[in-house]
């Protein structure tokens, strides 16, 4: 069985990325959220993406239309029914993924494979609220995920060689990466990432040097290609911390402790890119 439609719930960012990689390579795609405003906001997103693309000679306008026409929109998990699989890209917070993939769960077919898009959340834990935990996998995109090669396929305790399979040629055919890795918290890049990232905070809130000298330092002396600070605006404050949480609480090990300071601007509503201020400010 080739997987040829894919489910999105999520037109967010990941979501919408992952539905312009899967359509730019011919897959029919279809993206639901909670209301019109998000879906249509989504699809839109994609469309600016793949302008930009256009601009750079990367693709032509035929190639925008084709992949524009593949995603269908949608509010109503009923559209999911006709899926080979559905990517669970919401919010990260476990409540939330739990009763989304429910939801998914009660409208398609037993032989249906569903993934989570979660970058620290437990697989096995996931699984284990569906009817179908020899069918659930991690696949984990990273942002912007039209850009980025990696993907992390995350097995859980019951997820079945076939599935894995699939997803690993599913992934190939996205012109991904995939890497394997067996389920912890945070799995391998975040696990090594945002401890990392953390602890720039940790530096910037004891005032050793200021955020652009934080950026420079690990960009010119690691050879980073962004600053950590800079990335945490990127990937969001709140993620940032609902990551670092469940390293901290899953491991009981204070080293992940997050930094007092990422606490207190996820309090103010200072998430970063998406809200226009976060460790820097931007225009929005």
């Amino acid at each position: 069985m080739g997987i040829r439609t894919v489910g999105i719930v999520g037109a967010g960012t990941m979501g919408n990325g992952i539905a312009q990689a899967c359509a730019v390579v011919g897959l029919d795609v279809v993206m639901v959220d909670i209301s019109d405003a998000a879906v249509n906001k989504g699809i839109a997103t994609v469309g600016s993406s793949l302008d930009r693309l256009i601009k750079k000679d990367k693709i032509t306008e035929a190639d925008k239309d084709a992949a524009l026409a593949r995603i269908k929109g949608s509010t109503s998990y009923d559209a999911l029914k006709a899926t080979d699989i559905v990517i669970e890209a919401a919010t990260e917070n476990f409540d939330l993924k739990v009763k989304i993939l429910k939801q998914i769960d009660s409208i398609v077919g037993d032989d249906v494979i569903v993934a989570s898009n979660t970058s620290s959340i437990s697989i096995t834990k996931l699984a284990a609220v569906t009817s179908r935990p020899g069918n659930f996998i991690g696949m984990h995109f990273f942002n912007p995920v039209p850009m980025m090669a990696l993907v992390e396929l995350i097995r859980g305790l019951q997820t079945s060689d076939a599935t894995h399979a699939l997803v690993e040629e599913l992934s190939k055919n996205l012109g991904k990466y995939p890497i394997t890795v067996k389920n912890n918290p945070g799995f391998v890049v975040n696990r090594i990432l945002c401890p990392m990232i953390n602890e720039a905070f940790c530096v910037l809130g004891e005032g050793l040097a200021s955020p652009e000298e934080i950026d420079e330092g690990m960009k010119l002396g690691c050879n980073h290609p962004i600053g950590p600070l800079a990335l945490a605006d990127m990937i969001g404050l709140d993620t940032m911390l609902a990551v670092m949480e469940v390293l901290y609480t899953e491991f009981a090990d204070p080293k992940y402790r997050p930094a007092m300071l990422m606490r207190e601007m996820v309090a103010a509503g200072y998430l970063g890119r998406k809200t226009g201020r976060g460790v820097y400010v931007y225009s929005k």
